[in-house]
């Protein structure tokens, strides 16, 4: 992992970036403190639109709030 001032981070931006993009690891310190780090996103822990609206869906059947399920509130709001 490479460790780099904050001074050094702000005018090497963009090269840190690129690096972090290929996977590296970059400690950010100031005055030799360890203040932040720069890790790259991980993007398989994202779920696609599809499996979230899919599992908003599941939590909804059979919950109720004082014996109204939630098509009866949606039902409810609708007439006002």
């Amino acid at each position: 992992m490479e460790t780099v001032g904050a001074f050094e981070a702000k005018t090497h931006l963009s090269a840190l970036l690129e690096k972090v993009a290929r996977g590296e690891k970059v400690m950010i310190t100031r005055r030799g403190v360890p203040v932040a780090m720069l890790v790259p996103v991980q993007t398989s822990a994202r779920k696609e639109r599809a499996e979230v609206i899919r599992e908003l869906i599941e939590f909804g059947r059979g919950r109720k709030l004082r014996g109204l399920t939630i098509r009866d509130l949606i039902e409810e709001g609708r007439r006002f």
